[in-house]
């Protein structure tokens, strides 16, 4: 079979990349961020600007980078989405009009499949439990029986998206990404600072621990009670003590022995750090790239287009439209929008026996009547309560920190901080 060489363009968020792939090599990668200023987040209308502005540019250096001409491509590859719309956009109309221009067959891309497609590449995986963390998706995701299935997922917002917008509340830089700064501001953190821990069967949320923190912080700084790099520090570790729970979960239902971790946040070390302990009890390997290839890149597109391509598919030009959301991608049912994300392809997400009976009792359990029932081989001590990190953190002895007083209370509905309610 003659090498199959792919162009991949990704721009559904700030930063818009060209990549080149020939079965399963990279040639190149480049691309540009869009950084607005500190306290500020990145809107559509000037994310998009930013990207018309560059993305011939990014494309020019692509091609020149690999030594190729636009007829040694193969097919052009795109994000379909999700994503945010104007970027969307403005990298669906530069595909459309290389494939015509071209003459080469059209491919959009789920986004979320192109970050687990370039990290099975990449590091060698087999049939790993992907923790999936980026800016704005957050889901504990396994393939078996020809589909993707989600295991677990945020019911609000994104991880990334809870680390951006707590960076606009201490004005932390945007250059080169607020989750690098904070990243980089937790290694000198001291004090743990206890922050609201709310995990739901197989979910998290992370819009309460958010508010919270938006609420305490400049009290807490000004009075002296912690420093802006304690509550980088405490920040990451309950947000990621929160994730590791959830994949060591999957994992135990799936029996995997492989953990991957994909998407923007999963190049952040202290991450990678907890989930290699994990998976190092558990006797299983973790999985993880650096930012090449974790942060958004056109190559992750093409990867996962050369994946499509060798099997017959083809978007037509009528079909190549661009969805925010993730509900586009599959047919109209009961399946949440999370769910449908995944249904690229071929394959389809769909709920497992576990995720029903977790979205049964959800209502139950907002109302504090429910009591998880015990389950084989199930460890309580991993059901860490409001407001606590969990157990395996806790009794880490490379952590000396000392917690702070717990919050008082939850700004939303007054109930305790970290309760569900």
């Amino acid at each position: 079979m003659p090498a199959v060489t792919v162009l991949g363009l990704e721009g559904s968020a700030n930063k818009v990349g060209a990549g080149l792939v020939r079965d399963g090599r990279v040639l190149s990668n480049p691309r540009r961020t869009f950084v607005p200023a500190p306290g500020q987040g990145f809107l559509p209308g000037q994310t998009a600007r930013h990207h018309r502005g560059c993305v011939l540019a990014v494309l020019r250096e692509a091609l020149q980078e690999a030594g190729l001409e636009p007829a040694d491509v193969d097919c052009v590859a795109y994000t379909k989405g999700p994503g945010m719309g104007a970027p969307l956009v403005t990298v669906a109309v530069v595909a459309r009009t290389l494939a015509q221009l071209w003459n080469k067959p059209l491919l959009g891309v789920n986004h979320c499949v192109g970050h687990i497609e370039m990290g099975r590449l990449i590091t060698g995986a087999q049939n790993p439990t992907v923790l999936y963390v980026s800016g704005g998706n957050t889901q504990v995701i396994a393939y078996s029986e020809r589909r993707y299935r989600i295991f677990g997922e945020t019911i609000d917002i994104a991880v990334g998206n809870c680390l951006d917008r707590f960076a606009r509340v201490l004005k932390i830089s945007n250059d080169p990404s607020p989750g690098y700064n904070i990243e980089q501001m937790a290694k000198k953190g001291q004090k743990l600072v206890e922050l609201p821990y709310t995990v739901k069967g197989m979910d998290v949320s992370f819009s309460g621990i958010l508010s919270h923190i938006e609420e305490v912080a400049h009290k807490m700084l000004a009075s002296g009670e912690c420093t802006p790099e304690d509550l980088c520090f405490s920040l990451q570790e309950t947000l990621f003590a929160m994730l590791v729970e959830i994949t060591e979960r999957a994992m135990a239902h799936c029996g995997s022995q492989e953990a991957l971790v994909v998407g923007g946040v999963g190049c952040n070390m202290r991450l990678q750090e907890m989930m290699r302990i994990m998976c190092a009890e558990r006797g299983a390997k973790l999985f993880a790239t650096d930012e090449r290839f974790c942060i958004d890149n056109g190559a992750m597109i093409a990867q996962a287009g050369w994946e499509m391509f060798r099997t017959g598919q083809v978007t037509q030009l009528e079909d190549s439209w661009i969805t925010q959301s993730a509900g586009r991608w599959g047919p109209p049912s009961g399946r949440g929008r999370a769910q449908q994300a995944l249904a690229a392809h071929g394959t389809q997400a769909s709920k497992s026996p576990w995720q029903r009976q977790r979205g049964q009792l959800r209502v139950q359990r907002r109302q504090h009547q429910y009591q998880p029932p015990a389950q084989q081989g199930h460890d309580p001590s991993s059901q860490a309560g409001p407001g606590m990190l969990h157990h395996r953190w806790r009794k880490n002895p490379g952590f000396q920190a000392k917690p702070a007083a717990p919050p008082t209370g939850s700004r939303r509905s007054g109930h305790p901080a970290g309760c569900p309610g």
